[in-house]
């Protein structure tokens, strides 16, 4: 996953809740975007399996083509 700050465009560190950046002393949480259409994917959590669904009709999408976008917490 490559996730860059989205004010400096920095590198980010992983936390607990989402990514940090160090430059900015930002906090940002990742929202689970659709590679397809760029519109939020529902989050389905069961058995400790995730998995990623698009409401757009692209429907199951492989966390490996999922898109985190940061967003300001």
């Amino acid at each position: 996953m490559s996730v860059t700050c989205p004010i400096c465009h920095g590198d980010v560190t992983q936390t607990d809740t989402g990514v940090h950046c160090e430059h900015c002393h930002q906090n940002f949480t990742l929202e689970a975007d659709c590679p397809d259409c760029g519109q939020a994917l529902e989050v389905l959590k069961a058995c400790g399996a995730v998995d990623y669904f698009c409401r757009n009709g692209h429907g199951l999408i492989s966390k490996k083509r999922v898109v985190f976008v940061p967003t300001v917490t």
